[in-house]
């Protein structure tokens, strides 16, 4: 265990890794489509709520030092019930990273690839991604640790370097569809942030487990930073981008930059990034449902499980005929597994678990004084 210990900078960047993934393919558009010209104010609210969640969890947690969800669990309700837990994190990780997976491939197939079976682009990420589970647990995050600050960066200049094409009077009436849309049913949009969910693993893998508050809210913050520039990027630049279904849109930004006639076409660029920061995203999640594997079952060496998950993975990305039924997983149904289990299943087993301990700590105290 003490080789996969990580670093604070490295848990900052493995949370922020589910929102650049998602963010990259569809959630900008859902996100703009829920709230229209409301979003920036809708993002800042979300947000607000985004931190105290995370803090939140970050104060429940310090009541099992050293332990993650799956532990806590086992503590609240037996192993059975800490089986269930594991079962459903473990679906979690493979059926959406599997399906994000399949929509990139198929904006990558449109782009770049029309002739090619989309069976080909799925396999070429999933024998990078199980080479890279091959290597040191840490490996994937050192990886990440430099990819992520380059997404980071590309979404920054991607902003700046098309404010010339901007309209800011898109972003008005700035309550959109009135004060109800953007406050009570714009509250959907909290499932943008989906990263909170590795919060509940991070401590036993963290060299300083007494910075899970620092990792917690300095990764939502930028998380949040980072999902408004894209946003805001799309909303003054694309008002149809409301009212449509456009693929990749952030990959449509990329072709209005231009820097005098020597510097154009940058999407490629772009694009590589961007296909990093996925092969980034698969290795850690698949690693994190291998390690959740692990400690159900109690085997020595997760090695045997590195195809066995690769193979899930290139199996659950196929299982949808075309791209518009794995698009409706990733908008229609993503956001609510993401708050069902993320923010509700996970958060409901910490409370329940430190009430529990709060209860016992009263009992032998009691027992104690008599």
């Amino acid at each position: 265990m003490t080789k996969s210990k990580i670093g604070t900078m490295e848990a900052i960047m493995l949370v922020l890794t589910i929102i650049i993934t998602h963010t990259i393919s569809a959630l900008p558009r859902e996100i703009l489509v829920s709230t229209k010209s409301a979003t920036i104010i809708n993002l800042i609210f979300v947000s607000i709520l985004a931190i105290l969640f995370s803090y939140l969890i970050v104060r429940l947690m310090k009541n099992f030092v050293g332990c993650d969800l799956i532990d806590i669990s086992e503590y609240l309700g037996g192993k059975v019930f800490k089986n269930i837990v594991g079962i459903i994190f473990i679906a979690y990780f493979l059926f959406s990273s599997s399906i994000l997976l399949r929509n990139f491939c198929e904006s990558i197939k449109i782009i770049y690839y029309p002739m090619t079976n989309i069976i080909f682009i799925i396999a070429f990420f999933v024998l990078a991604v199980c080479s890279a589970n091959r290597l040191d647990f840490n490996a994937s995050l050192k990886t990440n640790l430099l990819i992520v600050p380059l997404v980071l960066a590309s979404i920054l200049f991607l902003f700046f370097a098309n404010m010339n094409n901007f309209t800011p009077q898109r972003a008005f009436p700035i309550f959109g569809d009135g004060l109800f849309h953007t406050f009570v049913l714009g509250l959907g949009n909290l499932a943008s942030f989906g990263g909170i969910c590795f919060l509940y693993f991070l401590p036993p893998y963290l060299k300083e487990p007494e910075k899970l508050k620092k990792i917690a809210l300095v990764s939502i913050v930028l998380s949040a930073i980072y999902l408004m520039l894209c946003v805001a990027t799309l909303l003054f630049m694309f008002s149809f981008f409301i009212n449509t279904n456009e693929i990749t849109p952030l990959y449509n930004a990329t072709r209005y930059i231009e820097f005098g006639s020597f510097f154009q076409r940058l999407e490629s660029i772009f694009l590589l990034i961007w296909i990093l920061a996925y092969a980034c995203y698969l290795s850690i999640t698949s690693k994190f449902a291998m390690n959740i594997f692990k400690k159900l079952t109690h085997i020595e060496t997760k090695k045997p499980l590195i195809d066995i998950f690769g193979l899930l993975i290139f199996g659950i990305a196929l299982l949808p005929k075309n791209y518009a039924i794995s698009d409706q997983f990733e908008t229609e149904i993503y956001p609510y597994l993401v708050l069902g289990i993320t923010f509700c299943l996970g958060f409901s087993v910490l409370i329940l678990a430190s009430l529990m301990k709060k209860k016992s700590k009263k009992l032998s105290a009691n027992t104690e004084h008599l």
